[in-house]
């Protein structure tokens, strides 16, 4: 990789646009995520926020633009492929095998990197079982990482609480070892006080594991409190981008959030216009 590379932008979508038929869901949008950041992605429901997401991580493929990541163009590659590379997401519906473990769980998310191919697993050769230990090892120490307490790793997922549901899907995605990891309205079903637990564990993933978050969230306080970025979606067209107060006081976001009438209410008051 080059220097120039390695300095640059972890994540850059030029130009992207997604169609279903005939609706236009994300319309020429550019988007650029710098390593070791957390940059947030927000709008109203219907923005088109999660399918730019889901071409980022090779779900869809776009209509028209282009996808790089870590300098390679991903563009409309195979989700598994992505992964490899380096991009792990969670999902705004926990998608969690409930018949599993909390660790067996995380040790799925592990498969991308492991060796041992279908051969060495009937064998149940030495260095395979070595590498199953280990793959068992990390699942614990991830889930002891995310806040999971270890009585906890042996229960079905199904059982856990929702915010420790929460916990295993995000220790899971880290299974990956992953440079990039997207993150889907984590902090729905959550109560304040959990709300602000992820808020600082976002933190301490950059800080800790140097990873880059791109975050989709409607809880503004947590949006404001913890991204160095702001990009904002409506009808699939960015209408905003740059810091948080820079966003929060932009008037098409406002108007975008609570509608022209109350927009203009609310510049009244103000004073403005």
């Amino acid at each position: 990789m080059s220097e120039a590379t390695s300095n640059g932008p972890l994540l850059v979508a030029s130009g992207v646009t997604k169609q279903f038929g005939g609706l236009t869901a994300v319309d020429d949008v550019s988007f650029a995520i710098p390593r070791n950041a957390i940059v947030s992605l927000i709008g109203p429901n219907g923005a088109g926020k999660t399918t730019f997401f889901n071409i980022l991580t090779g779900l869809y493929k776009p209509t028209l633009g282009r996808v790089s990541f870590d300098g390679r163009d991903i563009t409309g590659g195979r989700p598994d492929k992505i992964m490899a590379l380096g991009v792990a997401r969670t999902f705004q519906n926990i998608r969690l095998f409930g018949t599993m473990t909390a660790l067996e769980n995380v040790m799925v998310g592990q498969h991308t990197r492991m060796k041992a191919g279908l051969f060495g697993s009937i064998l149940r050769l030495p260095r395979v079982r070595r590498e199953e230990r280990h793959v068992r090892d990390k699942a614990a120490e991830l889930l002891s990482f995310v806040g999971l307490r270890p009585a906890l790793h042996d229960q079905l997922a199904t059982n856990l609480s929702y915010g420790d549901q929460r916990r295993v899907e995000i220790a899971r995605a880290l299974a990956s070892d992953p440079k990039l990891l997207l993150l889907d309205e984590p902090t729905a079903g959550m109560n304040p006080q959990e709300s602000g637990d992820l808020t600082r564990f976002m933190e301490r993933l950059r800080d800790e594991l140097g990873l880059s978050i791109l975050l989709i969230e409607h809880d503004m306080k947590v949006v404001m409190g913890v991204s160095e970025h702001v990009t904002v979606l409506d009808h699939g067209e960015k209408i905003s981008e740059g810091d948080a107060l820079t966003v929060r006081t932009d008037p098409q976001v406002v108007e975008a959030y609570l509608g022209k009438q109350e927009a203009e209410r609310q510049r009244t008051e103000d004073g403005v216009g």
